[in-house]
C-alpha cells in the first residue's frame, strides 16, 4: 500500500514540476524583469486559466498522499523509546567476563606438612 501510493506522490510531484513550467510568466515571477507587478493576479483572466487550475488540483493531490505517507509511515513505527532498553533488567554486557581466573592459583604449603 506504501509503495503504490508513494508512486502516486512521485507522479503528482513530477507533474506539479511540469505544470509549473509550463504556465506563462505574467510580471517576471518574484518581481524580476519589471512590469506587470499584482496588475492581474486576481483577475478574471488570471484566476480562469486551465494550467493554474489544473496545478491548484495536483498541489492539493501532494498534500494528500503527503498526509497518507506519514500516516502509513506512523503505523509501522513501534511506540516504545529507546531509552526503554536502558533499564538495568534488559541490558546485556557488550563483552562477557568470566567469572573464574583463567590462571590457576598456585598451592601454598601450610606450616606443619
Amino acid at each position: 500500500m506504501e509503495t503504490v501510493v508513494l508512486i502516486i506522490h512521485l507522479i503528482i510531484a513530477l507533474a506539479i514540476i511540469a505544470l509549473v513550467l509550463m504556465q506563462r510568466s505574467t510580471g517576471g515571477g518574484l518581481g524580476i524583469g519589471g512590469g506587470g507587478g499584482m496588475g492581474d493576479f486576481a483577475s478574471a483572466r488570471g484566476a480562469a486559466n486551465a494550467l493554474t487550475k489544473l496545478t491548484t488540483y495536483f498541489a492539493f493531490a501532494f498534500f494528500c498522499t503527503s498526509l497518507i505517507l506519514a500516516y502509513l509511515a506512523g503505523q509501522g513505527s513501534s511506540s516504545s523509546s529507546v531509552l526503554d532498553a536502558l533499564d538495568e533488567d534488559q541490558v546485556t554486557p557488550a563483552v562477557e567476563v568470566p567469572v573464574e581466573p583463567s590462571v590457576p592459583e598456585p598451592e601454598v604449603p601450610t606450616p606443619g606438612e
